[in-house]
């Protein structure tokens, strides 16, 4: 696909482009803003290769789509509140990201999205894998959605932060565990439609929903099994080989991804903004 600034390459078909004819580091005028808007629209997650530039261009090209978001369970851990650095060293049994997720959806208006740019990655291993959960919900049968229809599920960080999850032990990339840590809670909708499209989609992950609204956690747990199985079926997924200067933007909203875990003896650093989203709806 061809458009006036940029060009435009699927690289699977359930989602995933990647876009030429930008450099983030440089100032980029408002149109090209607004079609890489629309192909992560449309894409639900895009990439860029071979890019260069430093932090502060990294959160100025951030900005362009909304505020900076800042992860509560990483402020203070790292130099800039505002980036996390995420790093996978040899030797790290557990990394950031394992399991099949959306980013810090247990605050109250989760972030729109996020920019991944890699600055040192093995020569193999290390994917990032993502699944369109707009093609999640739109094969679900007329009566799971019936179902699912008005319920809420509940997202909390206790799995992912804090003392009790004992993450710190096992990995490079430190998360806050200490005594003055607290669980953040909230519920949002199972369902919900994304507010530039308007497009439904299935809104649950392994990482932060813990249950549904007015159910026990072990009452949740056979229909949330179901749907976070569903939520990645190999029908709904692309996967990304970093390169060293590949960045990859994801609309929150739309995607879960996971980071393989396979890097072996090697070293993985990336530098990672996020950016302010709304309240679901």
């Amino acid at each position: 696909m061809r458009n006036s600034r940029i060009a435009i390459h699927p690289i699977a078909g359930a989602l995933g482009a990647e876009i030429e004819g930008v450099w983030i580091g440089g100032d980029i005028d408002d149109a090209t803003i607004a079609e890489i808007r629309q192909a992560l629209n449309e894409h639900c997650v895009i990439f860029f290769r071979g890019q260069e530039f430093d932090a502060e261009r990294h959160k100025s090209f951030a900005r362009r789509f909304g505020d900076i978001f800042v992860h509560p369970n990483y402020r203070g851990m790292q130099e800039d509140d505002e980036i996390v650095m995420v790093r996978r060293e040899p030797g790290d049994q557990h990394i950031v990201g394992e399991d099949w997720h959306t980013d810090t959806t247990m605050v109250a208006a989760p972030p729109m999205g996020a920019i991944l740019y890699a600055i040192e990655v093995p020569p193999y291993g290390g994917d990032t894998c993502f699944a369109n959960q707009h093609l999640a919900y739109e094969a679900l049968s007329a009566g799971m959605k019936r179902m699912l229809e008005g319920l809420r599920a509940v997202h909390s960080d206790r799995l992912v932060a804090g003392p009790q999850a004992g993450r710190n032990a096992y990995r490079a990339t430190k998360v806050r565990e200490d005594a003055g840590w607290r669980e953040t809670v909230n519920t949002h909708p199972v369902v919900r439609t994304h507010p530039e499209t308007g497009k439904k989609l299935l809104f649950v992950n392994a990482a932060y929903t813990v249950g549904f609204a007015g159910m026990t956690e072990a009452e949740s747990r056979p229909l949330l099994d179901y749907l976070l199985q569903h939520g990645h079926r190999p029908e709904f997924t692309c996967r990304f080989r970093w390169q060293n200067g590949s960045v990859a933007f994801w609309d929150n909203r739309s995607v879960k991804h996971l980071a393989v875990n396979d890097a072996g003896p090697y070293r993985r650093l990336m530098r990672r903004v996020q950016i302010v989203g709304d309240i679901p709806a």
